[in-house]
């Protein structure tokens, strides 16, 4: 399943590792650092750092989000919920029939 974080950017559910909020971001010098160099190999995906509310880190990249960590994790437990659910399509095409 996928999720959409914000700014026309979709990741897969699957990757993603962490969503921090960007203001205990910007307190931490630690995290600030691994930002920095994340920014110098090229694996982060900044749209507009002012709008900036949380931090996606997946596997491969580092996203910043507009949207808040509860609505991330709100659409994550949505996906988490909708794969749960039993599949009747095939059960109503042989009803039709």
């Amino acid at each position: 399943m996928f999720i959409h974080i914000g700014d026309d950017h979709v990741i897969q559910s699957e990757n993603v590792v962490a969503i921090i909020d960007y203001s205990l971001i910007s307190s931490s010098t630690i995290n600030d650092e691994m930002l920095q160099q994340l920014n110098e190999k090229k694996q982060t995906v900044v749209s507009d750092e002012s709008a900036v509310k949380s931090i996606v880190v997946t596997t491969n990249k580092v996203y910043y989000s507009p949207l808040s960590v509860l609505t991330l994790k709100k659409r994550a437990s949505m996906i988490s919920t909708i794969s749960k659910l039993e599949n009747y399509s095939d059960n109503s095409e042989e009803e039709m029939d």
